[in-house]
This record gives C-alpha cells, structure tokens and sequence, in this order.
C-alpha cells in the first residue's frame, strides 16, 4: 500500500502500460482517475478496479481538446480534493518515415498527443497538485538515442525529455518532482505495430516493469527529480 491515499491521475489508461499502471496503483491504495479515447474499455478497467476494492472513476477524455482535458480535470477534482500524481501515459506512433518522406497530418496528430496533449494535461492540473506531487511522463528509448526513422514519435518523445527538464526545473519549488520513464520493449499493441514481425512472448508484458512507476509515485522517491528512468534497468 505504497499509495495510500493518494489520488493519480493516468492518461491512456485504456490498454497496455496506462492499464497496468492504473491497476497497479489502485492495488497500491491509490484513487485513480482514468481517461482515454476508448470509453468502453476505460470503464471495463474501472470496474474491474472497483471489483478489487480499488477507487477509480474514468472520463473518456481526446487530450488534444482542451475543452475535454479541462472537463476531465473539473471530473477528478471535484471528486477528489488535490492531485498527487500525474502519469503522462497517452502517446501514438504514427508512420515510421525518414523526416524527408514524412507525412504533414501524421506529424500533426502525433505532436497533437505525445505533446500538446502532454502539455495540456499538465498545465491545467498543476494548479491542483498537493504538496510532495510527482508527474511522470511516459517516454521512449528513441526518444533519447537517435534512431533514423522513427519519424514524429522520436521528435516528440526528445520534446517530451525536454519538457520534463524543465517543468522539474519550473515546479521544483513546489515541491512537485517530474521525472520520465522509458519502459523499453513491452507487449503492447503500440510495439505490435511498430515490430510486426517480433514475436511478443520474447517481451515483457505491461505488468512487469511497473515498479518503477510505483516508486516514482511514491513517498520513496521525494526530491528526485528531472531524471530519466529506464523501466527494464530500474533499481532502487
């Protein structure tokens, strides 16, 4: 119970590693607040949250709209009263191009999500957060070595190390941590398209590498801040 009340909030929580997360800290005594484009399975993670004993509610939230991140943030906090944590989980590939061949309206949709939406989610809970808060956004190992085409998912995910620089920087007097986590190759339908041709039981499935998620979510993990973690690597 590491998590003990604690409320989180968990973008993409849909499937895969958001799942898991939202899983994994309910279990650890924290309320979850949940959103994703996909209602139906946001609610059958709800509720299967719920069924544990778990505290979870959920709003199918586009994080690209401001008007829906604005209404999911007025959803978790009139339920709960102050934020402690802020998983920055919803992200899309896109295609895997050379810049030079890159599709405009695949760049714009994945800098919509992996960073606007990032952004968004960010700017408008910030006010919310309780003391000692701990935002932890979702990264890449493309997006910290460079990989040649990987496209607008590599771009966005070096805008995302960025960005967690420097709001650990900009919050650090409010005693709000910000770190990122690359959780490496994982069983999600994400890696599926990206490596069609790998086999997934080679790979950690979601469950397995979250212990850095809870560490950093954790009391455990206080004045560490503006560093990137490596999930399959992770030691306390």
């Amino acid at each position: 119970m590491k998590l003990k009340n604690k409320v989180a909030v968990v973008t993409g929580a849909s499937r895969g590693v958001g799942r898991a997360v939202a899983q994994r800290f309910a279990a650890e005594g924290a309320a979850v607040c949940l959103c994703a484009r996909n209602g139906e399975l946001l609610r059958s993670v709800s509720l299967e949250i719920l069924s544990h004993g778990g505290k979870a509610t959920f709003e199918q939230t586009d994080i690209t709209d401001e008007r829906q991140v604005l209404e999911f943030v007025a959803a978790c906090t009139s339920m709960w009263s102050g934020i402690d944590i802020l998983v920055n989980n919803a992200g899309v590939l896109g295609s895997r191009n050379e810049l030079a061949d890159y599709p405009l309206t695949d760049w714009q949709k994945v800098f919509a999500v992996n960073v606007t939406g990032v952004f968004l989610m960010t700017k408008y809970l910030i006010p919310h957060f309780n003391t000692g808060g701990s935002i932890i956004n979702v990264s890449s190992s493309v997006g910290r070595t460079v990989q040649p085409a990987w496209g607008a998912y590599a771009v966005s995910k070096f805008a995302l190390e960025g960005m967690t620089k420097l709001l650990a920087e900009e919050l650090r007097s409010r005693n709000i941590r910000v770190n990122s986590i690359n959780p490496g190759g994982v069983a999600t339908e994400m890696r599926r398209l990206a490596f069609p041709q790998e086999d997934p039981n080679t790979l950690r499935k979601p469950g397995e590498i979250l212990d850095p998620f809870v560490f950093l979510a954790s009391d455990e993990s206080l004045g560490i801040t503006g560093r990137a973690f490596d999930a399959q690597r992770f030691r306390v």
